[in-house]
Parts: structure tokens; C-alpha cells; sequence
């Protein structure tokens, strides 16, 4: 029988697209899975220890722990956020060897949505229907420190009404990066542009991903440009009937 997850919004889904948040809660719950939201969860620490603030992301990591200690698994739909919580809290937790416990115990229990649906829960055909002729987005922290790439195409490929073409540049980078787009806002803006042109050479009306901050970073460059191109998560493709 299924058991129990905790779900890590993150930030950008809890403030801005939270959307997304319910189409998980509502696949794992249809899937018999018992969903908690911790109302005290804040940021993994990932804007602070990429630009190198470590001492100021250890409390935030420490909440964290806190917060989901009792957890039998943690949720997220984001790679860079699974990323950070499983190959670099070991690196903020240091020499201490209490905190090394903890940070260990969660490594063996987080997963990122998509890893979860196919290594623990099981499956890959959800019942969807999303008629739509999409691309998928391969995001960086996901496909280069998590090493997704395959599970988010089968799960794709079992949904109804769907079309999936492969992008020319499939794994090049969007370009957000996190800070990177404040602080390299030209570079990160041509980035855009040149994945955007890729996905229109796919003939694609959707661009999927697992990470809405990529998402949020190629739907904003296209509505600026004018590209009638959806950019929609995983989950809410895969929570559609």
C-alpha cells in the first residue's frame, strides 16, 4: 500500500505557480498516496549557496531538515532544489557529524516528481489526456546532477492526444541559471532566444519541463517576442483528463 510524501513546493511554485503544487497533490492522491504540505517550509538554500553564501544558507538549510525530518518521502517538482538536497547539502553541512546524519537520511528519501512516479510509486501511465504537440525542455541541474532524462519522455509518452518531438538542442540550457539571469542578463536573454528558436523549429505549440524556473524563463522571453508557444510543467500535463 502507499504510503506518505511530503511536498516541497519550492519557492517559485509556491509563490508564483502553484498551479502546479495541486496537480501533484492531485496525481499522488489519485495514485493512494497520503499528501502532506508543511505550512512552515521556506527556500532550500539554493539562491544563497549558488551565489556563495554558505553560512547563510545553513540555517535555511537547518529548517529544512526540521521541517520535513518526520517526512517518509519529500516531493519536489524541481530538479535544481532535489539537486542542491541531495549533492550539496553534504557540502553545507561540513565536519558536523549530527547534521551529516540527518543530511544522509534525506538524500535516501528525496526525489523529484518525475523520479518518484517511476522509481517509487511504480508508474508510468497516469490516464492523461493533453492534446498538444509539445517538446520537452531537458533542465540542467536535472539532467546533469539527477541524470533525467528518459523517465520524463516515458511518462510523456503514455499521455493521450499528445505528440512529442525532440528539440535540435534539447539539453542546452534555457539560460535562468538562478541569479545568473540578474546578473548576466544579456547572455542569459540570448541564451533564451536561442533555445525559443529551436523550440519553433519542432514545430511544437508546448514546451514541457520539470522545472518551472526554466519554464517561467522561456514563457516570459516568448511573450515578450510574441511566440504563441505554451510553456507548461510536467505534472500539469500529466494531472489533465
Amino acid at each position: 500500500m502507499p504510503g506518505s510524501v511530503a511536498l516541497f513546493a519550492t519557492c517559485l511554485v509556491d509563490q508564483l505557480f502553484p498551479r502546479v503544487g495541486l496537480a501533484i497533490v492531485e496525481i499522488l492522491e489519485r495514485l493512494g498516496w497520503r499528501v502532506d504540505f508543511p505550512g512552515d517550509q521556506t527556500c532550500c538554500g539554493q539562491p544563497a549557496f549558488n551565489s556563495g553564501f554558505w553560512e547563510e544558507a545553513r540555517p535555511v538549510m537547518r529548517h529544512f531538515l526540521k521541517v520535513f525530518r518526520d517526512a517518509d518521502y519529500v516531493v519536489i517538482p524541481s530538479g535544481s532544489c532535489t539537486a542542491l538536497i541531495r549533492h550539496h547539502y553534504a557540502q553545507l553541512a561540513g565536519g558536523d557529524p549530527q547534521l551529516r546524519r540527518d543530511v544522509d537520511s534525506f538524500e535516501r528519501r528525496t526525489y523529484e516528481f518525475s523520479e518518484f512516479l517511476l522509481d517509487v510509486a511504480r508508474v508510468e501511465d497516469l490516464g492523461a489526456h493533453f492534446p498538444a504537440i509539445a517538446t520537452y525542455h531537458d533542465s540542467c541541474h536535472a539532467l546533469r546532477e539527477l541524470k533525467i532524462k528518459d523517465g520524463p519522455r516515458r511518462l510523456l509518452s503514455h499521455v493521450r492526444g499528445l505528440e512529442l518531438r525532440e528539440m535540435d538542442i534539447a539539453e542546452e540550457c534555457c539560460g535562468f541559471g538562478g541569479t545568473f539571469s540578474v546578473k548576466f542578463a544579456d547572455l542569459s536573454g540570448s541564451m533564451a532566444r536561442t533555445k525559443i528558436a529551436s523550440i519553433l523549429r519542432s514545430g511544437a505549440d508546448t514546451v514541457i519541463s520539470i522545472d518551472s524556473s526554466c519554464l517561467m524563463q522561456l514563457d516570459g522571453v516568448m511573450k515578450r517576442s510574441g511566440v504563441s508557444v505554451r510553456a507548461v510543467h510536467l505534472a500539469e500535463v500529466l494531472a489533465s483528463r
